[in-house]
């Protein structure tokens, strides 16, 4: 290095701006190894208090990119390929439901997608769920299968921004996670180096999301959107209601059979809504030179006249799964919770559905943990719907018996009851671009 570490954590501490290629060169060192753990997470700490500017945001995910293998994929493919991501949250299996519609559409869809980890589900776990299913597919096998099917989700590969990554496992073990700057750094950098030109974002917000307030996601959504606008892709951020689970089904192969159901056009009102939209922006961002509007039709007839269904069962089939539904696997325990009076649902606490899921064995607490793709919960009751004592509130699919009771009385306690049924509202909450 021609800079000293030590001099740019002292600059950044003291709240100066850093260069582009000061930025470029402290990664480039990290990665080396010239940059040590300990002088990375005093640079991190100090942007946590100091922030980044957009440019130095930009700059630092541009490090990242340069760090690893970068795709293009309009240029292999000779189309715009779309793109969507999620921040994570429970149940939130939209990318499942969204891409087939959209490659029904005539839009290729090409995802790299991550594991779940704590009560937020992965993608990844949801598919492996489908006996047969893979998810590691090498960067030739990923782009043909986006030619010829129109559709792939796949594992991030390793030679993507492999600096964020060290770095994100730096930042877990020093209470640096939580730092705007970085998170949108991070999720962008994978999102642009992944190689589509059009991308929507949904960051979740609420009891179940990493960013608990409109207000936190909004800086966030703004942030990502200006760092797509600087990498010339076009973003937009919906942001969505994560108080209370999306959808009625939390758990690796109960979301899977939710998100067909919802391809088919028979999915909850919520989740639906969500999948429409998603769908609908995405189809705008193509090159079908759509409004919006008529994205959220065309999407809508894709889930009516089958064809996004028949979309979905030839991804499946490319990527060695089954799409047969009588496959998924079965808890071998299901339990039901029931109302303890009569009252209306005003909140089921999504975070609380998520940790119950993850007791059961359907989340894993640290990387290494295996995954039990048949528990979950299913919430057949949501926010806003009258009950009457007794009447099915919710039900658990466990492994045995003891790990039912325990998730029952979690899930009975996310629930709350009242005379009164809160202000309704949809499921998108604002939308950035």
């Amino acid at each position: 290095m021609t800079i000293r570490a030590a001099d740019l954590i002292e600059r950044k501490r003291n709240g100066e701006e850093l260069s582009d290629g000061e930025i470029a060169e402290l990664v480039s060192g990290y990665m080396s190894g010239e940059v040590p753990d300990y002088q990375m997470a005093a640079w991190c700490m100090a942007v946590y208090f100091r922030g980044l500017t957009g440019r130095e945001t930009y700059a630092l995910t541009d490090a990242f990119i340069s760090s690893g293998e970068k795709l293009d994929l309009g240029a292999a493919l000779g189309r715009r390929v779309v793109d969507k991501h999620s921040t994570g949250g429970v149940g939130d299996k939209t990318s499942l439901a969204v891409g087939p519609i959209v490659a029904a559409c005539g839009v290729p869809f090409g995802k790299m997608s991550g594991r779940g980890l704590g009560h937020t589900g992965g993608t990844l776990d949801k598919l492996e769920s489908i006996p047969g299913f893979r998810v590691e597919l090498s960067t030739d096998e990923f782009v043909a299968q986006i030619r010829e099917v129109g559709l792939a989700i796949v594992g991030t590969s390793a030679d993507l921004v492999p600096a964020d990554k060290n770095l994100y496992g730096l930042r877990d073990v020093t209470a640096t996670v939580d730092i705007v700057p970085l998170i949108a750094s991070s999720i962008m950098s994978k999102k642009i180096a992944a190689g589509a030109h059009a991308i929507v974002l949904d960051v979740k917000v609420g009891d179940g999301a990493f960013m608990k307030t409109l207000d936190d996601a909004r800086i966030l959504a703004e942030q990502m959107v200006d760092l797509g606008h600087r990498a010339e892709r076009d973003v937009v951020c919906l942001l969505t209601d994560m108080d209370q689970p999306l959808g009625n089904a939390v758990g690796n192969a109960l979301e899977v059979r939710e998100a067909v159901a919802t391809i088919r056009g028979h999915g909850p009102e919520d989740f639906s809504e969500l999948v429409v939209e998603a769908c609908g922006q995405l189809l705008a961002l193509s090159d079908l030179e759509i409004e919006l509007d008529e994205g959220r039709r065309r999407a809508r007839r894709a889930m009516a006249d089958g064809s996004a269904f028949a979309a979905y069962e030839r991804w499946i089939r490319a990527q060695g799964g089954d799409p047969g539904l009588s496959v998924l696997p079965n808890a071998a325990v299901v339990r039901e919770v029931e109302a303890p009076s009569d009252g209306v649902v005003t909140r089921v606490h999504a975070l609380a559905v998520g940790v119950a899921a993850l007791e059961l064995g359907a989340g894993r607490r640290t990387k290494d943990d295996d995954v039990e793709h048949s528990v979950g919960i299913v919430c057949h009751a949501k926010r806003g719907h009258a009950v009457a004592k007794g009447q099915l509130l919710a039900e658990v699919h466990a492994r045995d018996e003891a790990s039912a009771r325990t998730a029952m009385g979690a899930v009975l306690a996310a629930y709350e009851l009242g005379d009164e049924p809160p202000h309704p509202h949809g499921i998108v909450l604002d939308v950035i671009s």
